[in-house]
């Protein structure tokens, strides 16, 4: 399976944009940068997998949509590439730090320090703590956000 793009294209991103990219598998950057797309965004975008519930990666899409459009059912946007290439280049820089591993008892809500500092932090009791670790990337964000299936309110019946 391999991620998004391809090696050179994500270089010449990367010199496009001015940035320089850390030493390191090019290659296995973009496939943990491509994983990280399709398991954050893959349910939320618009259509299904060309290939089904088998397919690798979650584009090529069919029914997929973006600004109001249909995409061809073998069209992967040059958006998901990007975005896959920027969490490719958060990889390469702090590898790991895509896939954060916490847990409910790593929280902290109250520290107190012996003096007259204490601090509590804004943890709820339902903090839902994997998407408290899922880091948020404005830029992926906002470059998936047209082919994203759009919310509809929930209705309260009361």
């Amino acid at each position: 399976m391999a991620g998004y793009g391809s090696d050179d294209a994500f270089e010449a991103w990367a010199e496009a944009a001015g940035h320089t990219v850390p030493p390191g598998s090019v290659a296995a950057a973009r496939q943990r940068g491509s994983e990280y797309i399709d398991a954050t965004y893959g349910e939320r975008f618009t259509g299904m997998p060309t290939g089904g519930i088998d397919q690798d990666r979650a584009w090529p899409r069919t029914g997929a949509t973006a600004f109001g459009q249909a995409l061809a059912s073998s069209f992967i946007p040059k958006r998901v590439e990007h975005a896959a290439y920027e969490a490719a280049l958060i990889e390469l820089r702090d590898p790991g730090s895509l896939s954060a591993i916490v847990s409910g008892t790593s929280l902290v809500k109250r520290e107190k320090v012996e003096g007259a500092v204490e601090v509590e932090y804004a943890v709820s009791d339902k903090t839902d703590v994997a998407a408290a670790a899922q880091p948020v990337v404005t830029i992926i964000e906002g470059l998936l956000a047209p082919l994203l299936k759009v919310p509809v309110p929930g209705i309260l019946v009361v």
